[in-house]
């Protein structure tokens, strides 16, 4: 099995390095726009709740739990994916990653879990932004912030809000906030 790497860039792992399978959908995001991202969402993410909606390689979701997570909930549909996070869990003792394999949507649709952070980089051809949008409300906590990879810039619906964007290469990243009173 052929294996691609990352390199945790902060926090407790900072330098520890965790693995996953070569998939032609996976797309770690770049340590630059990691580094970028947990500059916006401040470096220690001390007692929030992380959602890691398509967790593909883990390399946001281990971010945040190296940098003090009181819990990440993976989610990863491909199994062989899934257990290559589990193995990573294993490997950094990281007691505060779930790692569950279910399909991103479906797991967004239901249970009444609320989360701070949400990270969202689905496959860039599946084309399930606008509904995930509709779908994440209920799972968010006051004044969560949600993280966003796409291949174009977001033009959100009403109630969301881009508190902050970028882009690197062909990936358009944003993070945004649900504010249900405009």
């Amino acid at each position: 099995m052929e294996r691609n790497r990352v390199r945790i860039i902060g926090g407790a792992w900072r330098s520890r390095v965790i693995y996953f399978p070569a998939r032609p959908h996976l797309r770690p995001t770049p340590d630059r726009v990691r580094e970028t991202l947990f500059n916006w969402l401040g470096q220690d993410l001390d007692g929030r709740r992380c959602l890691d909606l398509f967790a593909g390689s883990g390399a946001l979701g281990f971010e945040a739990a190296s940098r003090g997570a009181a819990h990440v909930m993976m989610v990863e549909r491909d199994a062989q994916v899934c257990r290559a996070l589990q193995a990573n869990a294993r490997l950094l003792d990281a007691r505060t990653v779930e790692v569950v394999r279910a399909d991103g949507l479906e797991f967004a649709a239901v249970g009444d879990a609320r989360y701070d952070v949400v990270f969202l980089d689905p496959p860039f051809d599946a084309d399930v932004l606008p509904r995930l949008l509709r779908l994440l409300p209920p799972r968010l906590a006051r004044a969560a912030l949600v993280y966003v990879e796409s291949p174009v810039m977001l033009q959100p619906e009403t109630g969301w809000t881009i508190w902050r964007n970028g882009r690197a290469g062909h990936v358009n990243y944003h993070l945004l906030q649900w504010n249900p009173d405009e």
